[in-house]
């Protein structure tokens, strides 16, 4: 059974860097930490594109791939909603959370959540976040930015949220992809005041 009280929504969107949502449910899970996941549609093409893997729609099975994918069998707790389910738990500001991350997040979404638009629940759960007021990180994976890229970004910085690009640094030493990937991860978890990865922080010049 979880310690924290409320849950944490995790959504994926459909850019590229799936792994980045991965490992941000590795370590969650495995400090036990409640999860609502919520996969958008276009990342389930993703998942083909990425890894030759095809994502099951149905919740129950989605979560036990998502805890293959993460290697967690048991820990923490996983509840999978269908990204179309716009009358789910999490698409109401009654349904109180830890706050949402979006990882990672493709510009379709950045645009969408800056103007307000929810299409689906991934969309209307980051928007239910922004109007309750409650902590939302998002975690662009694209390169270049356009100028209507950065506009929204900036549109969304201006509201509050946490806008955490997914770029490592290097100066841990990173030895592995998954070295690099965990950095970016657990600065985005700062945002949230978790702490749960090991990795080497940055200790002033020696």
């Amino acid at each position: 059974m979880s310690n924290h009280t409320y849950p944490l929504i995790l959504g994926v969107s459909g850019a590229s860097g799936l792994i980045y949502a991965v490992r941000a449910l590795k370590f969650l899970l495995e400090a036990d930490y409640r999860i609502e996941l919520v996969a958008s549609r276009s990342s389930y093409m993703v998942w083909q594109s990425e890894q030759d893997i095809r994502m099951p729609a149905e919740p129950t099975q989605q979560e036990q791939f998502w805890r293959e994918q993460a290697g967690v069998a048991v820990s923490g707790k996983l509840n999978c909603h269908p990204w179309s389910d716009v009358g789910a738990s999490i698409a109401s500001g009654s349904f109180r959370t830890l706050g949402m991350i979006v990882i990672p997040c493709s510009m379709s979404t950045v645009a969408k959540l800056a103007v307000g638009l929810s299409s689906d629940l991934l969309e209307r759960a980051a928007d239910v976040q922004l109007k309750e007021g409650r902590k939302l990180v998002i975690v662009p994976r694209e390169t270049p930015f356009s100028l209507i890229h950065l506009r929204n970004l900036t549109a969304l910085a201006e509201t509050g949220v946490r806008v955490v690009p997914a770029i490592p640094a290097w100066y841990h030493k990173p030895q592995t992809i998954e070295d690099l990937v965990d950095f970016v991860v657990a600065r985005v978890l700062d945002q949230l005041d978790i702490d749960c990865i090991p990795f080497q922080r940055w200790q002033g010049r020696r």
